[in-house]
């Protein structure tokens, strides 16, 4: 009987002991397998894009993308952490698995802040960015060139804070999308849809506003001289209109407008040039579609303040320009502050005018072609 029980009781720890090793040799194994899977080696871009949701919707972007990732890959980030949603720097391309796993919950966005000035050239901005970025300015025209809706005018004028390792496809497409999100938005507040072509009408109009403009208080009023003169029927005849792309800060001058064959060249054709002139403000837009209401032709910059004199008589701008003569320009930059029109514009521009139905705003759109 004592045999018996001996004999069970050897058999129970045989037992326990072959599933203790089993347990054992499993865990081995699948350790060994993970640490197998873990130092796979794995090429990523410096800079990766992480959208924003669940570890599931990253994976599944990031297969989308050629990472290949799997409910592994999933565990192991729910283990470490969370990604932080947006462009993360990974300061690597090569790396393994493990490696590229822990830089996806722990990988800040290496920022570094440009400003694209209002007034400014896309040509001089790409300049400006691939000398900042490091990277190739080549590519970053190519890539414009191929990918923008206009010469310019696709990328609005204020600061970006941008991740420094971000390639030139990238940067620009990141620039775009914000930029045509931002027009679609302002288009939808004001007329209560977007048409991109009719929306690059105004944005024309905004870049000649911004280039002649002293001042903001300016705006509305040269974008009223602007509609005057092509409800008329006359050239636009504005220096600032020559001042694109690479002649961005070139004086104008008498050989230059009887040499330059462009539609930006607005003493040889009427209209509107074909292209934006610059990158533009929200100022500029806002003038450019709630001009002032005025009967003037003509402006010319004082020497003494810096400001323009408007006129709606051709004998009177004449001696706006003769009382320059001889005026030394004393002034050095003009304070840009907020008037009437451009805090009106600005109410407007904030408020859902879908649900106001304003009619005088649907035909002033209307009358785009």
């Amino acid at each position: 009987m004592r045999k018996m029980e001996n004999k069970k009781k050897s058999k129970r720890v045989i037992i326990s002991s072959l599933i203790t090793f089993s347990i054992i040799e499993f865990v081995l194994i699948a350790a060994i397998t993970v640490l197998f899977y873990v130092n796979i080696p794995l090429t990523s871009t410096k800079v990766l894009y992480i959208p924003k949701g669940s570890t599931n919707s990253i994976i599944t972007h990031l297969n989308k993308t050629g990472y290949e990732l799997n409910n592994i890959d999933k565990y192991i980030i729910n283990f470490l952490g969370y990604p932080q949603s947006g462009w993360i720097d990974l300061k690597a391309q090569y790396m393994k698995k493990a490696d590229f796993l822990y830089k996806l919950t722990t990988s800040k966005a290496a920022l570094k802040t440009i400003t694209l000035i209002p007034g400014e050239t896309s040509y001089v901005f790409l300049k400006e960015i691939a000398e900042k970025f490091n990277l190739s300015e080549d590519k970053l025209n190519k890539i414009y060139q191929e990918h923008a809706y206009k010469a310019d005018g696709n990328i609005l004028a204020e600061t970006y804070s941008l991740p420094y390792g971000m390639k030139e496809d990238h940067l620009l497409f990141y620039l775009f999308s914000n930029t045509n999100k931002q027009y679609e938005e302002f288009s939808k507040k004001i007329f209560g849809y977007y048409d991109k072509r009719k929306w690059y009408y105004y944005i024309i109009m905004a870049s000649i506003i911004q280039k002649e403009a002293a001042s903001v208080d300016e705006m509305p009023l040269v974008s009223s001289v602007i509609y005057n003169r092509l409800r008329r029927g006359m050239a636009l005849q504005m220096d600032g209109t020559l001042n694109y792309g690479e002649y961005s800060h070139v004086k104008v001058t008498a050989q230059r407008i009887r040499e330059d064959n462009s539609s930006y060249n607005t003493y040889k054709n009427r209209g509107l040039p074909e292209h934006p002139v610059c990158a533009v403000s929200l100022n500029a837009i806002k003038a450019a579609i709630f001009p002032v209401k005025s009967e003037y032709l003509y402006f010319v910059r004082d020497n003494s303040t810096g400001l323009h004199k408007f006129t709606s008589s051709y004998q009177e701008h004449i001696k706006n320009i003769n009382a320059n003569r001889g005026v030394e320009k004393t002034y050095t930059k003009v304070k840009k502050v907020e008037n009437k029109y451009d805090k009106e514009a600005k109410k407007i521009m904030s408020t859902d005018v879908t649900k106001q139905n304003p009619s005088s705003i649907k035909s002033l759109w209307d009358n785009v072609k």
